[in-house]
């Protein structure tokens, strides 16, 4: 029996990793898309100012990286520190993406970052813009192996349990590699980085139309951006709405415990908008709703049921029975492999195990678990949801504000108004944050609401953990904090500085001739 303190701390340091991580993630998406479409338009025009953008954005691409890099490696080695029986119960399956993404993508985007810095007087024009292409290549894949690894967590396909191994095994990796749910994540986690590029250079390009400096820089760099941004906001909306309809054929609880929907909602399903989430009687103490949203979006119909948490529970219920008897089928097993009885139904009732597993929680002996035990072990299956609820709608509050953001700067840009919209100046410098609150909680509903999974419906959290003490785990948590917060620091002053000193700083005598600072000067 684990101790749940070694489980909650655990989870806790890599919760606190990752969220750290992917403060530098995103940028580095976006930004590497942006440094394609500036030096491709440098390409195309010859234009020197343009080669200019790309350089000093791809500096602060740079640090990004750089930082994102210290911050994720340490990451992958907490799955053998700190949940050891998790990489030993799945590694054949987990383990590939994460080992394919560390040879394809990671060391492809290193390399042609170096040579992205170092090769500009060393090629031609087409040579570079290749190399600008190859690292926004990588910085994508990365994220599309890194997602299909994530995706399989949430929706486990192509692995099958071997009871004499007592492991998962890959038995289709074209399944692992095409799950539906890791495409959806991958799609709309990129369009979420490409709006935090996109926000980051319009917000800091603001900061110079509104200081007078760098006013030619500043305006293409907006142009772009703004273009840009638009098209990402608007795709991250839709994309969202494809991972909100596989969630709801894969991950039902999840989708009823983010709606605070404790009962079916009969077709046409409406949305929640705002609600009071009640957990101790299962119900909304208050709630407003839109008619037919959530039927369109989860079922993409205005036919079809979505089922509440009440009902998922009752199935749970049932599958937590069914995996009883897989688990004491797999007890013969253990002492006899060919009793052909036990392997029938371990066949028969194998996709109930990981539900069986949830009684360890209450018992050492599952076979023998009381109807009570039973009901609770159904009941672990709800996520908490009432900081799900509200979280899923700051995020898609945010979302429709960015559409907003980039709709008014793209028609200022055409307008040719942004010297007269400081209004406008303010508001976009002062929102860069927000992509990354955007982000991050974006990533708990995702986490938070597959909970009490590790893998989902094959392995509860609890038991995926390592065989350590609460010492270790402080003490690690600690480090990791400590650490991650200096890399943070050291991050936002090498920007903030950067940003101060701006183009002028890099490139005087191109700048200096340019009428518009001229005038501004």
């Amino acid at each position: 029996m684990m101790d749940i303190d070694v489980v909650s701390l655990a989870r806790l340091q890599f919760a606190a990793t990752a969220l750290y991580h992917f403060l530098f993630v995103p940028l580095t998406l976006g930004l590497s898309v942006i440094l394609g479409i500036m030096e491709t338009t440098y390409f195309i025009t010859k234009r020197p100012i343009w080669r200019d953008l790309t350089k000093f954005w791809g500096v602060l691409f740079g640090i990004n990286f750089a930082m994102g890099v210290a911050t994720g490696l340490t990451m992958e080695f907490q799955f053998g520190t700190n949940w050891a029986y998790y990489s030993h119960y799945v590694g054949d399956i987990f383990g590939a993406p994460l080992a394919i993404e560390g040879l394809m993508a990671f060391f492809l985007e290193a390399t042609f970052v170096g040579v992205f810095f170092f090769g500009w007087d060393r090629m031609s024009r087409g040579a570079h813009l290749f190399v600008t292409w190859m690292v926004a290549l990588g910085s994508n894949l990365s994220a599309l192996w890194i997602l299909i690894a994530n995706g399989w967590m949430q929706h486990p396909v192509g692995a099958t349990f071997n009871f004499e191994t007592m492991r998962m095994e890959v038995s289709n990796f074209y399944d692992v590699l095409f799950n539906p749910t890791a495409q959806a994540k991958f799609v709309h986690v990129i369009s979420a980085g490409y709006v935090t590029g996109s926000l980051f250079v319009l917000g800091v390009s603001a900061f110079y139309l509104l200081t007078r400096r760098n006013v030619d820089f500043a305006k293409r760099s907006i142009t772009v951006a703004a273009a840009f941004g638009l098209c990402a906001s608007l795709s991250v909306v839709v994309l969202g709405d494809e991972s909100g309809y596989t969630a709801e054929e894969n991950q039902r609880m999840k989708v009823a415990a983010v709606e605070g929907m404790w009962n079916t909602e009969p077709a046409p399903a409406g949305f929640n908008v705002v609600a009071i989430p009640d957990a101790q009687n299962h119900t909304n103490s208050f709630e407003v709703k839109i008619p037919w949203l959530l039927g369109l979006i989860a079922t993409r119909s205005v036919t079809e049921p979505v089922p509440g948490i009440n009902e998922l529970v009752a199935v749970n219920e049932q599958r937590v029975r069914d995996g009883i008897k897989a688990y004491a089928a797999l007890e013969v097993l253990r002492k006899d492999s060919t009793n052909p009885e036990a392997r029938a139904t371990l066949q028969q009732y194998q996709a109930g195990l990981g539900y069986a597993l949830l009684l360890s929680k209450y018992t050492k002996d599952i076979p023998n678990a009381t109807n009570e035990m039973i009901s609770k072990a159904a009941w672990d299956t709800v996520p908490d949801v009432l900081p799900l609820f509200w979280t899923f709608r700051f995020m898609v509050a945010l979302g429709i504000f960015f559409i907003g953001l980039f709709a008014v700067a793209f028609w200022l840009v055409v307008k040719k108004r942004l010297d007269g919209s400081r209004g406008f100046l303010r508001l976009a410098l002062f929102s860069i944050p927000l992509p990354w609150v955007s982000s991050e909680l974006g990533w708990f509903v995702a986490e938070y609401g597959r909970q009490p999974w590790c893998i989902d419906g094959i392995l509860p959290t609890r038991l995926g953990a390592s065989s350590l003490t609460t010492s270790d785990m402080w003490l690690s948590l600690g480090g990791f904090l400590i650490l991650y917060s200096t890399l943070l620091i050291v991050e936002l002053y090498l920007m903030v500085r950067t940003i101060r000193k701006g183009p002028e700083d890099y490139f005087k005598p191109h700048l200096a001739s340019t009428p518009a600072l001229a005038a501004a000067k």
